[in-house]
C-alpha cells in the first residue's frame, strides 16, 4: 500500500473537532462521526446541535450510535504509539567502545548515525506491514460489521413489515366497524322518518300555525298600506295625441286595446310609432298620485310612469336610464320589472287589477295587485326632473289571443 493511501485511511479515523484519533467514535443521523465527547461539548456550548462537517441541523437532539468498526480501528492506533515507546526504551545502554548520545541525562543510551525511516514512519504513521495487517484486519472487521447492518437492517424491516401488517388490519377493522355504525344510524333514521317522534307533529302545527298568522298580519299591513296610497288617486284619461295608431281608444278616454287595422292619424311629434303605446294626459311634477288599471284577459301588457321627453319613435329601451319606470307581463306568465338588469317577478297569482303609486320627491314608484293588496314591485332612489306621465302599452293584438283592453279604473278604497 503506498504512503497516500495510508494516510488517506488514517485521516479517516481522526475526529474532524480534536483532530486526533477517535475516543469513544459516535456517528450522527447525517453520517458523519466524531469523539462522544467532542461532539457532545460542541453540541453543548451552541445554541443549536448542528453537525460540524454537512451543517444539517437537528432540531432535537439525536442519539448517537457506537461506531464499532472505527472503535475497533481506533483502539488499535492507540496501541501503536505504545508499542513504539516501548521499543524504544529497550535500546541498548552504551558499551565499552561506542559512542555515547550527548543528548541523553542519566543512563547513556548508544548514540546512532541516524533515524531509522521505519522508526520515524512508526512515530507518525503505521508501518506498510502494520498497515497491511490493518487493511486485511479492517477488511474482516467491515465484512463482519456489514454483515451485522445487513443483520439488523433485515430485522427492522422485517419488524416495519410487521408493523405495517398490523397497521392495515386495524384499519380494516376500524373500517368495517365504521361501516357498521353508518348502517346502524341510516336504520334509525329510516326508523325516525317512519315513525316520527310525537313532539314533530306538535312542532310541525305549530309552525304553520305561526305561518298563518304572520300571513294573515302581513295581509292587513299591505291593506293598510294600500288603503293609504289609494288616498292619493287622481283622474288619469288617455291622451290620443300619443296613441299608436293601432290603438282603439275609447271616447272617455279610459280604455284602450290593439287592433289589426291601422287608423290614418295626423303625423304628431307626441306619437308613438311602432311601438303599441300611449300616455295618459295628466302630467306631474310634484308630490303624490295613484292610479288603478285593469289588465284582466291579456297575455302582454306594460304599465308604469315616463318622463316627458322619452323617445317615441323607432325601437324604444324601456328601462329607468331612458325614462321608463315599468313593470309588464310577457307570454302569459312571465313578470318582469324594466330594471337594468332587468328583475323578474314571481307573483302568487295573476294580478288583474294593477295599482300604481308615485312620490315623486321620494324618487319612489310602486305596483300593487289591488285584489291581494299585495305590492309587486317597488323602484326606489329614483331621479325625477320632469313631469311624469303615466304609461301604458296593451301590446299588439297577437290574432285576438291579446285583444281585452287596458282600462283605467276608479279607485275604490279597500274596506
Amino acid at each position: 500500500m503506498s504512503a497516500a493511501s495510508c494516510l488517506l485511511s488514517e485521516d479517516q479515523f481522526l475526529c474532524s473537532i480534536c483532530l486526533d484519533v477517535f475516543t469513544d467514535p459516535v456517528s450522527t443521523p447525517c453520517g458523519h462521526n466524531f469523539c462522544k465527547d467532542c461532539i457532545t461539548e460542541h453540541w453543548d456550548t451552541n445554541n443549536s446541535c448542528q453537525c460540524p462537517l454537512c451543517n444539517k441541523i437537528f432540531y432535537t437532539r439525536p442519539e448517537l450510535d457506537i461506531n464499532t468498526f472505527i472503535s475497533m480501528v481506533s483502539q488499535f492506533k492507540h496501541e501503536a504509539p505504545q508499542k513504539t515507546s516501548s521499543s524504544s526504551s529497550e535500546q541498548q545502554v552504551v558499551k565499552p567502545g561506542e559512542v555515547p548520545c550527548d543528548v541523553c541525562t542519566g543512563t547513556k543510551l548508544k548514540a546512532l548515525k541516524r533515524l531509522k525511516i521505519q522508526e520515524i514512519k512508526h512515530s507518525v504513521k503505521i508501518s506498510q506491514k502494520d498497515a497491511d495487517r490493518e487493511k486485511v484486519e479492517g477488511v474482516q472487521v467491515f465484512t463482519a460489521l456489514k454483515e451485522s447492518v445487513e443483520r439488523g437492517l433485515n430485522k427492522f424491516l422485517k419488524e416495519i413489515e410487521d408493523k405495517q401488517k398490523t397497521t392495515e388490519k386495524q384499519a380494516e377493522y376500524f373500517i368495517q366497524d365504521l361501516e357498521q355504525e353508518i348502517s346502524e344510524l341510516m336504520e334509525r333514521s329510516s326508523e325516525v322518518r317512519v315513525r316520527p317522534p310525537s313532539y314533530e307533529g306538535t312542532v310541525v302545527r305549530a309552525v304553520a300555525q305561526l305561518e298563518e298568522t304572520l300571513s294573515k298580519e302581513m295581509k292587513k299591513l299591505f291593506e293598510a298600506e294600500l288603503k293609504r296610497v289609494q288616498q292619493f288617486a287622481v283622474d288619469v284619461t288617455l291622451d290620443p295625441d300619443t296613441a299608436n295608431p293601432y290603438l282603439i281608444l275609447s271616447e272617455d278616454g279610459k280604455q284602450g286595446h290593439s287592433s289589426d287595422v291601422k287608423k290614418k292619424l295626423p303625423e304628431h311629434r307626441k306619437r308613438f310609432s311602432p311601438c303599441f303605446c300611449v300616455l295618459g294626459k295628466q302630467s306631474f311634477s310634484s308630490g303624490r298620485f295613484y292610479c288603478e288599471v285593469q289588465v284582466k284577459g291579456k297575455t302582454e301588457w306594460d304599465v308604469g310612469v315616463v318622463r316627458e321627453s322619452i323617445k317615441r319613435k323607432g325601437n324604444i329601451t324601456i328601462t329607468p336610464k331612458y325614462g321608463f319606470w315599468a313593470i309588464w307581463l310577457r307570454n302569459g306568465n312571465e313578470y318582469c320589472a324594466r330594471e337594468e338588469p332587468s328583475v323578474d317577478l314571481f307573483l302568487k297569482s295573476r294580478p288583474e287589477k294593477v295599482g300604481v303609486f308615485v312620490d315623486y320627491e321620494e324618487g319612489l314608484v310602486s305596483f300593487y295587485d289591488v285584489d291581494t293588496a299585495a305590492l309587486i314591485y317597488s323602484f326606489t332612489g329614483c331621479c325625477f326632473n320632469q313631469k311624469l306621465h303615466p304609461y301604458f302599452c296593451p301590446s299588439d293584438n297577437d290574432d285576438d289571443e291579446n285583444s281585452a283592453p287596458l282600462i283605467i279604473c276608479p279607485v275604490k278604497q279597500t274596506v
